[in-house]
């Protein structure tokens, strides 16, 4: 499990919001809280042929202090680290009631 040694990255989480666009109510994704100090350890990469496309992809996972902010994140927020942008999969607690929590998330990298 992590320790504030390891905690060397930063997380900004981004929220969807519904904004007025040309033709009605756009999708867009704006900073959700402070950015936050975390752990990052990649799990696995992986790629695949989709009609006629590569799409590189990796699965990583974010170990972060519990918070009553990060304690609200879900699948549907998003998180940015070092420029990438990457879709949150699952959020659990870490070992220890209410000290981690571990976020898997995954990027395109192509």
């Amino acid at each position: 499990m992590a320790n504030a040694g390891k905690l060397d990255r930063r997380l900004q989480f981004r929220r969807f919001t519904l904004a007025d666009g040309d033709f009605g109510q756009e999708e867009t994704w704006a900073d959700h809280g402070s950015p936050v100090w975390a752990e990052k350890k990649d799990l696995s990469d992986t790629e695949r042929w989709r009609a006629g496309e590569v799409a590189a992809t990796v699965t990583t996972r974010f170990v972060v202090r519990w918070s009553t902010f990060t304690s609200a994140l879900t699948p549907k927020d998003r998180l940015v680290c070092e420029g990438v942008t990457y879709s949150i999969v699952g959020i659990k607690e870490g070992m220890g009631r209410r000290q981690w929590l571990e976020i898997t998330a995954s990027a395109r990298t192509d």
